[in-house]
């Protein structure tokens, strides 16, 4: 996503989101992608820890760089970090669109018309994509059930 969006964010540095994503699904190498409605704290504490400590075994340039990028993204601070954040979690929800229902377990109905409108608040174009995900959750909705 953050590839194919590149250039509708002007204001932010698209390729940073890029390596933010990568890095992301580096952890995921080492845990399996554990779906976001069912990752717990304990997940993400062995997934950080894992990809932290393979980060350490690269050459040293290379391992600061991608710790600072990690630093980064936890702390959510920078635009950067905000849309990587956003996303990530927008990604799911289209996942789950294209999902039948039959693989939605029970909570993620609910979810998948409420989660991710916090994190997408600071950008109107973002949220703006969250409605549309919305949108198409709600049809999916009406015509399969």
């Amino acid at each position: 996503m953050a590839l194919l969006l590149r250039d509708e964010l002007e204001d932010v540095d698209m390729r940073r989101v890029t390596d933010m994503c990568i890095v992301h699904d580096l952890g995921e190498c080492f845990t399996g992608d554990i779906p976001t409605f069912q990752k717990t704290a304990s997940d993400r504490v062995t997934e950080d820890g894992l990809l932290r400590e393979w980060v350490s075994s690269l050459p040293a340039g290379l391992s600061a760089e991608l710790t600072e990028l990690f630093d980064e993204m936890e702390a959510q601070q920078t635009k950067e970090a905000k849309v990587f954040k956003a996303l990530d979690k927008l990604e799911a929800l289209i996942q789950h669109n294209e999902s039948p229902l039959d693989t939605w377990s029970e909570n993620e109905f609910e979810l998948n018309l409420t989660y991710a409108f916090d994190t997408v608040a600071f950008s109107d174009w973002l949220t703006e994509l969250r409605r549309e995900i919305l949108s198409d959750t709600r049809q999916k909705l009406a015509n399969e059930t």
